[in-house]
This record gives C-alpha cells, structure tokens and sequence, in this order.
C-alpha cells in the first residue's frame, strides 16, 4: 500500500468514527459500551484466589502466609542493619525513652566516603561531586529521609541486579525460559506501580519491607532484558577460545563471558538504580517512609517548597549512585597495589574509618561533626511558595483563560468522541491496524487485548484513560520533535535543550504535580499539563538521535543537488529518522501511561483512578484488573508501533 492509499484509509475511518460518535445517541445501548453480559468478574477470581493463597495455602508442612512471612523476615533482617548503622544507632529502650548508645554514621562520615569512593572509582573530580551531592542533603535538611531511603535502596538494587542476572542467564541458557519470561516481563513492565502494591500490601502487610519487596520486583525486568541481550552480544571468537582453553562451561560464563559483558550490564544495574528511585514516593503509600513520604506529604498538603527539596533530594542521591556504579564498572583491574602496612596499602579506607572513629567519639563533645546543625541549614521553600504566589497573583486570568479555551474547545470535545464510540468498531479498528501493520498474528494480539478491555467492565475508564494519553502524546509529540530537531541541527542549542531535558528525566514523577495543582487545581487539565511534561524526553531525545543518525554522505548528496536546508530537513534527514522517531513515539506512550496512574492523586476518572481506589481499600482483584487493563493498552500501543517502526525500516531499506 502507498503513502497516499494509507493517508486516504486513515481519513476514512476517522470520518467514520466521527460520524459513528455523532450518531451515539441513537445506537442501541450494547453497542456503545460493552453490555454486562460479556463483563467477566475477574476481581473477584483474583481475590478468592489470593484469599485462598493468603488463608489456605500450603507447601508441604509449612502455610504459604508463613512462607511470605519468612522471605520478608530475611529482607528485613539486613534492612534493620542499615537503618541502624545510617539513620537510629544502637539504642536502648523505645519512642522517647530510648537513649543512643552508639550513634549512626555523622554526616562528616557519609559525605567523606563517598568523596573517598569517587576518588577510588575514577578521580577526585568524581569524589568532590559525590561529596557535593551529599552535603546537599544535609545542608537543605534533607539527611535523615535521605538516609532511610538509601537503605532501602542498598537492599533494593543488589536484590534486583541479582535476582534479575539469574533470570537472564537462564533465559539466556535454556530457549523455554525465554519464551516463558517474555511476556511477563511485559506485563512487569508495562502495568502501572501502583498496582505492584496491592498484592504486596495483602502478602507482606504496611511497611518498607513491603515497600522493599514491591521496588524490588519493579526494578527487576530491566536487568533481566540487558542480561540476556549482553550475553548474546559476546563475540563468538571469544568464546571459541574459551573452549580451546578447556574451560568448563560454568567457567566461561563466569570467568569470560560475564567479565566481557559487565560494560553492557552495567546499563541495566543503572536501570535498576533510577526504577528503584522511582518508586520510593510510590512505595512510601505502604510505609517505605524516607525522601517517597516526604514528596507524598508535601503533595497532600500542596507544600511546593518542601515537595522540589525533597524531589531534588531523590535526583542528588541517583546521581551519586548512578556515577559511582558507572565509574566502578569502567575502573581497570590489575592495578599495582602499594607495599607496606595496611593503612598505606588502603589509605582512602583508612581515612574514612579514621573520620568515622573521630567523629562518633567527638561528637559527644562537638554535636555538629555528628548530626548537621539546623542552624546551618539552608532551605528554598519560601522562595518556591513566594513564586506561585506571584505568578497565581499576576497571570491569574491569563491561566484560567488558557485552562477553560483548553477544556472546552479540546478536552471535552475528544473526551465526548472517545467516549462516544461504539466498543465493535473500537475492536475491529484495532485489529485491523494490528493486521496491517503485523499480520494475523499481531491481528489476534490486537482483538484479544482489546477483547479483555471490554471483558473487565472498565470500558468507560479506559476510553478516559485513552483520551488523556493520547492527548498527552500528541501534544508531547508536537513539542518534543521539534525540540529534537533543533537540538539535532545547532550544538548550543542541543546542550541547553539536553541540560532541560536530564533535569525533566532526573525529577520524580510526583514533582509535576505539585507546580502543576498549585497552578490549575485538581482535573483533567492539571493531568494532562503533567503528562506532557513527564513524557516529553523520548520524544526529544529519540528525534534528535535520529536526525543525527542520517549518513553524511546523504546530507552531502541532497547539498550537492542543490536542496536547501529546509529541503534536507523534510526529503532526507526527517524521512531516514522515522522508525528513530516512531520508537521516540512508542516511549512517550509508555510514560505518559505511566503518568496517568500517578494523575490519579488530582482527580482524574480514569483506570490510574482504579488503582488508587483499590490500593486504598486493599482489594486486590480491582487492583490486578485495572493494572492489567493499563498493560494491556500499554502493550498494544508498543506492538502496533513497533510494527510500524520495523515496517518504515524495511521501506528505507529498501528503497536505499
């Protein structure tokens, strides 16, 4: 089919939809949602079934609620170990009749090791940033949460990389646990973070190791997907030598192919790093506690000072993470290590232990080496509250007009259009698109997903959730591609459009919404304007690779023939970076789905609004159906796109 047949087929069934959602009013009531007949009571199999898991259950002598409870008793068993060491000290007694016997780590301490480390991994440049990066934390008060939430993050990140690196080397191993795990690490990834604590909350009750065992599960798919795709990616040369060698194939993994892979690993164990982070403000719903609660309680209260702190806290804590794990990963081995006694052998740990003995016995007499003095402390909360006073105070007017021209000339109108077509042509649209694009059996995929949205009696809720993604994408397309293009086409701007695009991506996903209420209050409006902002980057940042991918050879040709730039631009780079794009596109959906469910907190009605409800009142049935609900838009929305992508790229192939 050609570009043209495919604009005018486009135009067809969107003139359809148009006139089917216009004559929704006189269709029979079956048809334009999906009648209660077809609704199947899946909540309620899922949580008979997780009763009977929970109440019932047995492996062997032992009761599977026993069995939760022992695995979260060895989690926290380390988790208390760090608290202790990073945050309360040996204590005697409780509440406020303890008294410290040995106290935590100083800050002093910390920030010097983590000076010590960066200059261990790399150099002192790394060491003064890490260092930097923490006094942050203390200067602005932020030392205690920081504290408990990098104790749940030095348990969550080794749990995920380990967990997620043996699930990759048996899928990398044994072809049917590939095939087993695959679709499970779309689901993993795809259905929203709310709905992983439903069921954590019913197996392991309130509290971080809850929390713990909830960010676990979501860091973990990453790790796997990276493990797998690194192994395969070893030069098979390197491994005919390992068998010359007569290496075992134990061995080879260990000792050659893990070693050659670590590069490529090490993405994912920064994956699993920035996810953990994530979903601290999200785990701090069932006690995680740390920088998560003090965002979460900062966005109840509308308190935009204390929730940016906090929200910047979690950003200078991923990045010292996330450099010291990259630089630890680059630094060559087999250094020449220096003779004599132990502490000339090891003089950074001799420093930090030196600094840790001198600041826990001084600081009997001197506080300030032990905990940083609030006196000391620096904050930007008035400056933050003092500036949406200003501009609520002078653009007002400017604002509401903006809100309701948006709402009533775009919002309501593509909601009411959503809303108002009929669930058969959605299906059948749907997998027409995945037969075009895929085949028969991406057809199947298409009717089946959309066949289960229909099933769960969530219709309504998925059109609305339907409706504000693609709103939020459209416009985050509108925005980001030609932000990618310029950043692509002049290198200053590139770096300051880059420098706006890592704060965007470093920012917790509840920062948006603080700004964003205080500015236009609760709604659909104040969903959208998050959405955007929350999964703009891909669609930048896939654009501007793309456009930079183009041969040169190629720009020179179309020089050579005379085009402008402008021609360049539209006949050969923007053309070549389309699957670049697409998949650019295919990003942006997935966070904006992922937005949504966290909108939920500022009133939208949609399947994120379903998830809240239900980890509220514990049901885990609603909870798993509308998460899966989400995943199962998610999912199509990733295969038909990639279908799409892979299509343009055989088309540029071919015509190359």
């Amino acid at each position: 089919m050609t570009g043209a047949m495919r604009g005018l087929s486009a135009l067809a069934f969107l003139a359809l939809a148009l006139l089917l959602a216009r004559a929704s009013a006189d269709l029979p009531p079956g048809l334009l949602w999906p009648p209660e007949a077809l609704h199947l009571p899946m909540a309620g199999w899922i949580s008979a079934a997780m009763a009977w898991l929970t109440d019932s259950a047995h492996l062997g002598p032992v009761s599977f609620k026993d069995l939760t409870r022992g695995f979260a008793a060895l989690v926290e068993a380390p988790y208390q170990a760090l608290r202790v060491l990073l945050v309360e000290g040996i204590t005697e007694g409780r509440g406020r009749r303890a008294t410290v016997i040995v106290p935590p780590l100083s800050w002093l301490a910390v920030t010097v090791a983590a000076v010590a480390l960066g200059h261990y991994a790399r150099n002192l440049g790394l060491g003064l940033i890490a260092g930097a990066l923490m006094l942050y934390l203390a200067v602005f008060g932020q030392w205690e949460s920081a504290m408990v939430t990098l104790s749940s993050i030095a348990i969550a990140v080794p749990l995920g990389v380990a967990g997620g690196l043996a699930l990759g080397i048996a899928a990398w191993r044994w072809r049917g646990v590939e095939r087993a795990l695959a679709p499970l690490l779309d689901l993993m990834q795809t259905v929203p973070t709310f709905a992983y604590l439903v069921p954590v909350l019913v197996l392991f009750g309130f509290g971080p190791v809850a929390a713990l065992l909830a960010t676990v599960i979501y860091a973990m798919p990453p790790m796997v997907r990276v493990t797998l795709l690194a192994l395969r990616a070893v030069p098979s040369e390197i491994m005919d030598f390992a068998a010359m060698a007569g290496c075992t194939p134990g061995q080879r993994l260990r000792k050659v192919m893990l070693p050659v892979a670590l590069p490529d690993l090490m993405v994912g164990v920064n994956q699993v790093i920035m996810l953990s982070l994530n979903m601290v403000i999200i785990a701090s719903m069932i006690g995680a506690g740390g920088l998560g609660f003090d965002v979460l309680n900062a966005l109840r209260r509308l308190d935009i000072g204390g929730g940016i702190e906090a929200g910047i806290a979690i950003t200078a804590l991923a990045v010292v993470l996330d450099r010291l794990g990259q630089a630890l990963a680059a630094r060559p081995g087999g250094q020449l290590r220096a003779v004599g006694p132990w502490w000339r052998r090891h003089p950074r740990t001799a420093l930090v232990l030196a600094v840790i003995l001198a600041t826990t016995a001084l600081g009997y007499l001197i506080p300030a080496l032990q905990i940083y003095p609030k006196d000391w402390q620096l904050t930007t909360r008035t400056f933050w509250a003092d500036l949406m006073k200003a501009i609520n105070v002078n653009y007002f007017d400017q604002l509401e007009a903006l809100r309701a021209w948006l709402l009533e000339y775009l919002m309501i109108p593509v909601k009411r259009f959503f809303l108002a077509l009929p669930w058969p042509f959605v299906l059948g649209l749907a997998t027409l698109a995945g037969w075009r694009l895929g085949g028969l059996r991406l057809a199947a995929l298409a009717l089946a997903l959309t066949g289960f949205l229909a099933a769960t009696g969530l219709w309504e809720q998925a059109m609305t959730t339907l409706y504000l993604c693609g709103l939020g994408v459209v416009l985050a397309m509108l925005i980001g591609v030609p932000l990618g293009v310029l950043a692509a086409s002049s290198e200053a701007a590139g770096k300051a459009i880059g420098a706006v695009i890592d704060t965007l991506q470093t920012l917790p996903s509840f920062v948006y919404l603080i700004p964003v209420v205080m500015l236009f209050r609760v709604g659909d409006f104040s969903a959208l304007i998050a959405v955007v902002l929350y999964a703009l980057v891909p669609a930048v940042r896939y654009t501007a690779h793309g456009l930079r991918g183009v041969a040169p050879e190629l720009v020179e040709a179309a020089v050579v023939c005379g085009c402008t730039r402008g021609q360049i631009l539209r006949k050969v780079r923007l053309p070549l970076a389309v699957p670049m794009v697409l998949l650019g596109l295919n990003q942006t959906i997935l966070l904006a789905l992922s937005m949504l469910v966290i909108t939920a907190l500022v009133g939208t009605r949609d399947l994120g609004q379903e998830v809240y409800i239900a980890l509220t009142k514990a049901d885990i049935g609603r909870g798993i159906v509308a998460g899966l609900a989400v995943a199962a838009i998610a999912i199509l929305a990733d295969r038909l796109i990639g279908a799409a992508a892979q299509g343009a790229r055989a088309r540029l192939e071919g015509a190359a």
